[in-house]
């Protein structure tokens, strides 16, 4: 008997390096299209400095994020970072300041997308038409979530490509034609403008460009041999990012000098600048000639499409997020709620993107950058914290990846990256509460009702705050052993057809092998992978004991929870985890506009580790 992977062994890993990176570039890729015009606003002609301070703390934060998730290959980022490292009331607090960061995400992105289809309709570029688009942004986005958004792989890896070859094409075009090092010194009046103050902020602000850090961390569940592919995809994202955050700028101010305390970067669009939509600005000054109004309307479609992307993301990561939070009590259970049809977390949708949208009606940029700044850099503060005290608790735990340049400490091999980390990002949270009264008052606000509403609900639960307790569904009652040289009988979203099974069945009498049933059930894009799903777990089990009705002892099944367009693929390593002899599957319901066969059976087919039979009767039914 071949021995089945325990039901807590883990999800479906099937995200490779690539995989990883297209989809963390893609988040972090798009921020540049607004923290330029943010940071320029503060820094002026520190600008490039800012983000070279920025980018030093990226990397240190980058190399706590790689560690602690390669310890702990979960989803929930810095808050599971916390809950293992301190207990369950530090790890609700990084939460809130991290749903924080996610409805800034969305509200930014929305916000920031208008300016750029201002070089196709000049009203976008300013209020009320920025504002209207954006709220409308987020709601068409939230309405395709509750109906249970599908990622589109295929184009995030092509947006992630030609977003970062068309940043470095504008970087050579800019080296080659207006970088000037005379100018960016020229630029510089430090203590005067910029002020020190207004530096010192722009130094958390700028943190906006590295938006989506945690991207790689919430999708370690979903990785496959997440100890060597979590550290190259973040290596190679830190390395695009640093390519182009701290030579982008550089661009931007020798294009747009500083000129009597102001630059074009920093200004309105109203005053003629280009704060709203920095990459254009770039384009604009670059003299290309005839060139230029091809480049702008490309760079203004990019940015916006990327942009609804980034606003997309974002939703899908507060949906993800408050069903994580939810499943460990930090939330009430009524805003993750699923819908009882689309199996999405649609309460949350749609209370956090109204909040989001509550954030774009001032259409005050900069305080979205601050106020984004505030929760990402309690976030960061917490993981490097997490970091460093699971080094001296857990000395002994295997980490895939340590960051170089350890010291020790008293016996105690401490990560050099998590202690500067540290201590730059939680000045930044410091110097951006204290220097900014709007940014500590709304962040204040939002931690206390955050975890005011965490507290009243533990306290009705009857939960102590730091208590660890995870909502589990019992687990179906299956048998988890299959003979070797079986034959595996696929089903999809509890579709169960008889012939099939009665396929196998003669199949596995002529040659005495056992049955499995696999029947995958898919989880939408806006829901963690292991999300409860009473309904469409009933109909598994039910194709499974129906299934059993009729091979009798001799079958066993389990069900498997996919992303959309990864049934294929999971269908093929059962096949080659238990051996199977044969692969049998019914024809999935013809669709207009679709292949004979289907998605699914297309990959298994093209990847068939063994026999595939199909029964093409097509008596699938609802289980």
């Amino acid at each position: 008997m071949a021995e089945r992977r325990p039901k807590d062994a883990g999800l479906e890993r099937v995200l490779g390096t690539g995989a990883l990176f297209a989809t963390a570039y893609g988040n972090v890729g798009s921020s540049i299209y607004y923290a330029l015009g943010l940071v320029a606003v503060f820094a002026l002609g520190m600008t490039p400095v800012v983000f070279l301070i920025a980018g030093v703390i990226f990397i240190c934060t980058a190399a706590t994020y790689t560690e602690a998730t390669t310890m702990f290959p979960e989803a929930g980022g810095s808050s599971s970072f916390a809950r293992r490292a301190f207990n369950e009331l530090w790890s609700a607090l990084t939460a809130w300041g991290q749903m924080l960061n996610y409805i800034i995400t969305v509200a930014i992105s929305a916000f920031f997308l208008p300016h750029y289809l201002g070089i196709i309709w000049e009203p976008l570029l300013h209020a009320p038409g920025d504002i209207l688009v954006g709220i409308g942004v987020v709601v068409f986005l939230a309405v395709i979530n509750v109906f249970g958004a599908k990622e589109a792989a295929g184009l995030n890896v092509f947006l992630a490509v030609a977003d970062f070859v068309t940043q470095v094409l504008l970087v050579l075009l800019g080296f080659l034609l207006v970088l000037s090092p005379e100018t960016l010194v020229q630029n510089v009046d430090f203590g005067v403008a910029p002020r020190v103050t207004d530096f010192l902020i722009a130094i958390p602000v700028g943190m906006v460009a590295f938006t989506g850090i945690d991207t790689i961390s919430n999708m370690a569940e979903e990785a496959r041999d997440y100890g060597e592919t979590i550290p190259r995809a973040m290596n190679g994202v830190v390395v695009a990012v640093m390519t182009i955050s701290l030579t982008l700028p550089a661009v931007a101010l020798s294009a747009m000098p500083v000129e009597d305390g102001r630059t074009l970067l920093a200004l309105g669009p109203e005053e003629g600048g280009f704060a709203d939509n920095p990459i254009l600005g770039i384009v604009k000054n670059l003299g290309l000639g005839g060139f230029q109004p091809v480049l702008e309307v490309y760079v203004g479609l990019l940015a916006a499409t990327i942009l609804l992307v980034a606003t997309n993301a974002g939703l899908i990561g507060l949906s993800r997020l408050s069903y994580s939070m939810g499943q460990y009590r930090q939330l009430p259970t009524r805003l993750r709620q699923l819908h009882p049809r689309y199996r999405t977390p649609y309460v949350a949708i749609i209370v956090f993107g109204f909040i989001a949208c509550l954030t774009m009606l001032p259409g005050q940029a900069q305080f979205l950058g601050t106020i984004y700044a505030f929760g990402a850099m309690l976030a960061f503060t917490v993981a490097h914290a997490s970091v460093i005290a699971l080094r001296i608790k857990e000395p002994e735990r295997e980490r895939p990846y340590r960051g170089r340049g350890n010291v020790t400490v008293r016996g105690v091999e401490l990560p050099s990256t998590a202690v500067v980390g540290g201590l730059g990002t939680g000045s930044a949270f410091i110097a951006v509460t204290v220097l900014n009264l709007e940014t500590l008052i709304a962040g204040t606000v939002w931690l206390l009702m955050g975890m005011g509403t965490y507290v009243v609900y533990r306290r009705r639960q009857g939960l102590s705050l730091t208590e660890t307790r995870k909502i589990v569904a019992p687990a179906p009652i299956v048998e988890h052993e299959v003979e070797y040289e079986s034959v595996l009988v696929a089903f999809e979203d509890g579709r169960y057809s008889a012939e099939a099974v009665n396929t196998a069945v003669k199949l596995a009498a002529r040659r005495r092998r056992g049955i499995h049933v696999l029947v995958t059930i898919t989880v939408p894009a806006n829901a963690p992978i292991d999300a409860v799903m009473p309904g469409a777990e009933a109909k598994a089990q039910a194709a499974i004991d129906l299934a059993r009705l009729r091979g009798r002892r001799s079958v066993s099944g389990h069900f498997e929870k996919v992303r959309a367009g990864e049934a294929g693929r999971r269908i093929v390593l059962e096949a080659q985890e238990i051996q199977a002899a044969a692969v049998v599957m019914a024809l999935p319901p013809r669709r207009t506009g679709s292949s004979v066969f289907g998605r699914t059976l297309e990959t298994v087919l093209s990847e068939r580790p063994c026999r595939v039979i199909i029964d093409s009767s097509r008596d699938l039914q609802e289980a």
